[in-house]
C-alpha cells in the first residue's frame, strides 16, 4: 500500500525537491504551498503524515496544526513541522504537539525517511 504525504511548503524549489524525494522513497504526494490550502487538502487527501513548513502565507504552520488536531478526521495524523529559522522556541512549540517531529531546513534524507518510517508504518 502506498501511503500519501501530504507536502505543505511554500517555498517552489523545495516542494518540487521534496516531492521528487519523497516519489522516489515510494509515496504518493500531495502538495499545498499555504495554511488555507493545507486543511483543504489534508482533508481530501486523509495523508499518512503531512510535512509542514512553520511559515508559510495566509497563517502559520502552527495555526494549521491547530487546525488539524481539531478536526475528528485528522487529529491524529502525524505531522513533521519543518523550519529554516534557528528559533529554538519553534521547536519546543513544534514539539508540544502529540505525533510530531520536528526538522531544521536544511535537512539530510536519512533524517526525513527515519521519521517517515516511524510514522507512516
Amino acid at each position: 500500500m502506498t501511503h500519501t504525504i501530504l507536502l505543505v511548503e511554500d517555498d517552489k524549489k523545495i516542494s518540487m525537491a521534496l516531492s521528487l524525494r519523497l516519489q522516489s522513497m515510494g509515496y504518493h504526494v500531495d502538495s499545498a504551498a499555504d495554511a488555507v490550502y493545507a486543511m483543504n487538502a489534508a482533508v481530501r487527501c486523509q495523508p499518512a503524515v503531512i510535512l509542514l513548513d512553520i511559515n508559510l502565507p495566509g497563517g502559520s504552520g502552527f495555526v494549521v496544526a491547530d487546525r488539524l488536531r481539531a478536526s475528528s478526521q485528522l487529529c491524529t495524523t502525524p505531522i513533521i513541522f519543518t523550519t529554516a529559522s534557528k528559533d529554538p522556541a519553534l521547536q519546543q512549540k513544534a514539539s508540544s504537539y502529540a505525533s510530531s517531529a520536528f526538522l531544521e531546513k536544511p535537512f539530510q534524507a536519512a533524517q526525513l525517511s527515519d521519521l517517515l518510517d516511524r510514522f507512516a508504518a
